[in-house]
């Protein structure tokens, strides 16, 4: 199978965490010619595979699942207590007396990815950490076809030794959680620099991540030396992604106004670097920002803080990711959004044909 064999347009909806990739967004990129991505970092296996077969039942084409590579962390009680105190005057402005501690801190990794397989999407795809070459070979072994994520060319190369069949070149101005496994999580390359330096230094195909919101954004990508695009933000205004309205409509309004569509790489949500939207959580949590515990630790006990805000719909103590388009931003179907994206490559190709 090749990255040209998994759809009939070159656009990969990026796997976002947290409900925003629903079985009826996924399926619906897929339907409409481009490849849907579930993501499953926060999913247990049972829903992992419930999941899958829900997008089945929606798509006879194919699609891709999303996981975090991870370890199990055991924090000892007082790092926890510690985390709590500095997450105090966020809770305490519920009204609370006390910060819900979670279940458990993270799914287990070994037993995700044994649902991933149980599963056989067409497409995994990985981030946060790299899959030894055993590990490739299972998902090879079940014909699944495996991306690994780069922010780096180091990355990309470590990818390609360990038998990845592409690579995802994820620029600094891409939402959410940044894939750094080698390096500085808050440093890196815009994908303007990354994508072409990356295509140089491996064989394997790039695809390209980070900005783009548009046509004129992936045929950029595709002159860099991208075979394919995969987009995150675009993709949250469509009337089939989970998040919350009130979340959704902080991306709307940002579009309308550019000027306050402000992002920021930070780690106060869940202990690694994530680009969203600028909240009040963000700006009252950057004084401990470096002293708060890594992912997953950070990230559960955030989330009875972003389960609240949700419930009570104040997004400025919700985790508002975004990408640095942001502004961008349109509201529509999704199969409206990849319609309009190849209408747009097609603008642009005739633009540059005409130039010359």
């Amino acid at each position: 199978m090749t990255l040209a064999d998994l759809f009939a347009h070159p656009i990969i909806q990026a796997p976002m965490a947290g409900g925003a990739t629903t079985p009826e967004l996924v399926a619906a990129v897929s339907n409409a010619g481009g490849l849907g991505s579930l993501a499953a970092p926060l999913l247990s296996p049972q829903t992992i595979l419930e999941q899958a077969e829900k997008i089945r039942e929606l798509t006879q084409r194919p699609f891709a699942i999303n996981l975090f590579i991870q370890q199990t962390p055991q924090p000892t009680p007082e790092a926890v207590e510690q985390a709590a105190e500095m997450l105090k005057p966020v809770w305490q402005s519920f009204g609370w007396t006390s910060l819900p501690m979670p279940d458990k801190w993270c799914e287990e990794f070994a037993a995700q990815f044994d649902a991933l397989i149980t599963a056989r999407p067409a497409v995994a795809s990985f981030t946060f950490s790299i899959l030894t070459r055993e590990q490739v070979e299972r998902l090879h072994a079940a014909d699944i076809f495996v991306v690994g994520t780069a922010t780096n060319v180091a990355e990309a190369q470590a990818w390609e030794q360990a038998g990845a069949d592409a690579v995802c070149a994820q620029g600094i101005e891409a939402g959410g959680h940044r894939g750094t496994f080698i390096g500085a999580q808050d440093a890196g390359l815009g994908t303007m620099a990354l994508v072409p330096q990356v295509a140089d230094a491996i064989r394997l195909p790039v695809i390209a991540a980070g900005g783009i919101m548009d046509g004129r954004g992936i045929a950029a990508a595709f002159k860099l030396g991208a075979q394919a695009v995969q987009i995150g933000t675009a993709f949250l205004t469509c009337e089939e992604s989970g998040i919350h309205p009130a979340y959704k409509q902080r991306l709307i309004d940002a579009a309308n106004a550019p000027a306050k569509a402000v992002t920021r790489l930070t780690r106060t949500f869940s202990g690694r670097y994530a680009r969203g939207l600028v909240n009040r959580f963000v700006d009252a949590m950057q004084t401990v920002e470096q002293q708060l515990p890594a992912y997953p630790v950070q990230n559960a006990l955030t989330g009875s803080i972003r389960a609240h805000a949700g419930k009570i719909g104040d997004t400025e103590l919700m985790s508002l990711w975004a990408g640095q388009g942001v502004a961008m931003s349109r509201a529509m179907p999704a199969a409206e959004l990849i319609a309009a994206f190849m209408s747009e490559i097609q603008h642009d190709e005739n633009t540059d044909a005409a130039r010359k």
